[in-house]
């Protein structure tokens, strides 16, 4: 098993390398396959979001790879595949799927939210169940793993169902600034073809390694774990239970991926990407970071030890932002439980400033947030 593991941390290697500034997101895809649960990309065109995922895919030895931008107008053919024209003259309803998504191992859909009612429910179908029906066909899809991708979250309720079979949501940005340099060279590299040899895992590997998955020991961590759902529902993030039930899969995959067959604290690190709105990252960041940074044991996961210490000025002006936006006229009550639960987080940030005179300067300011907040309720 540990071959398997060094194997698929190869292969993520290999496209964070090819991928400036994006280990974030080529972590949680491999923390994603690992648990066979779905992840959803936002961000602008332009930032790689499709190519990143081509270029794991590509990495599969054996698997095939289904990749289709949705519009409006796409229809049920062009996903799942015609009908047999054979079969049809017979009578007989049956889809060829060669070639389609029925027999892929990754499943990428760009643009997802344009999906319409057409294909909506089988699409549902395939994400939650892994199920694909048609008529009377139905049959059990060889998908590793689905990625969906958006420029913008939806708004439609029947759109919202779509994104909660995403299990994992991860932003993805252009990549900073300063490391634009870094982003030129890597892909003029790819551009030319200059490229190291590239690692691959079979998809018999990754079934076996996503059998060990449901092998992790979690009771250590699953008291903290329930104490978490219960402080995210009244926080207001939505966390059903049969979410919670599937985060479970995320927290052990972590544990594996790192070569462990228990899980520690350190690996609740993947439950800062399960936000339905953009609002709501600030929030779980907040509420993950401070339980994971009681981590005694190890190895942790990289990701889990990404967090920087805060920059003191950074976090006066996200206080100042907050106060001018509490002094507006008008707010609303979910505005103001907005402002409030950002201001939380933040508070949990001002902890961790080093330097004990620019942190009391920035908490003076935050109680004084808080003592307005309080006037006004």
């Amino acid at each position: 098993m540990m071959n398997q593991i060094e194997k698929l941390n190869k292969v993520l290697h290999y496209v964070k390398h090819a991928f400036v500034g994006k280990d974030e997101i080529v972590d949680l895809l491999g923390i994603s396959l690992l648990a066979r649960e779905n992840l959803f990309l936002l961000g602008p065109p332009g930032t790689a979001k499709s190519a990143i995922v081509r270029l794991l895919s590509s990495c599969l030895e054996d698997g095939k790879n289904f990749e289709y931008l949705l519009t409006r107008f796409t229809e049920p053919n062009e996903i799942f595949g015609p009908f047999d024209i054979r079969k049809l003259k017979e009578g007989e309803l049956v889809t060829n799927t060669e070639g389609m998504m029925p027999e892929a191992s990754f499943v990428f859909f760009d643009e997802i939210f344009n999906a319409n009612s057409a294909i909506l429910n089988s699409l549902l179908m395939a994400l939650n169940e892994k199920i694909f029906r048609r008529g009377k066909e139905t049959r059990r899809l060889p998908a590793l793993m689905f990625v969906g991708a958006s420029n913008m979250l939806p708004e439609d309720e029947a759109l919202q169902a779509l994104l909660d079979r995403f299990l994992i949501r991860v932003k993805c940005d252009y990549v900073d600034p300063d490391r634009l340099e870094e982003v030129l060279l890597a892909g003029w590299r790819m551009e030319s073809g200059g490229r190291d040899e590239r690692p691959s895992i079979s998809s018999g590997e990754v079934v076996a390694l996503q059998a060990a998955c449901r092998e992790i020991d979690l009771s250590t961590i699953r008291p903290t774990y329930i104490d978490i759902v219960h402080s995210l529902r009244s926080t207001g993030i939505k966390v059903s239970d049969r979410r919670a039930v599937k985060l479970q899969n995320i927290i052990a995959a972590s544990a594996l991926v790192c070569g462990r067959t228990g899980a520690i604290l350190s690996d609740l690190w993947v439950l800062k990407y399960i936000w339905d709105t953009e609002e709501q990252v600030e929030i779980l960041t907040g509420i993950i970071d401070a339980v994971i940074e009681k981590e005694e044991t190890g190895p942790a996961h990289p990701q889990a030890l990404f967090n920087k210490v805060p920059d003191p000025e950074e976090v006066m002006k996200e206080v100042s932002f907050l106060s001018s936006r509490w002094a507006l006229d008008g707010l609303s009550f979910e505005e103001q439980n907005v402002i409030k639960d950002k201001l939380r987080y933040v508070q949990t940030r001002c902890s961790w400033i080093r330097n004990r005179e620019q942190k009391l300067y920035v908490q003076q300011e935050i109680d004084s947030l808080w003592q307005r907040i309080f006037q006004k309720m």
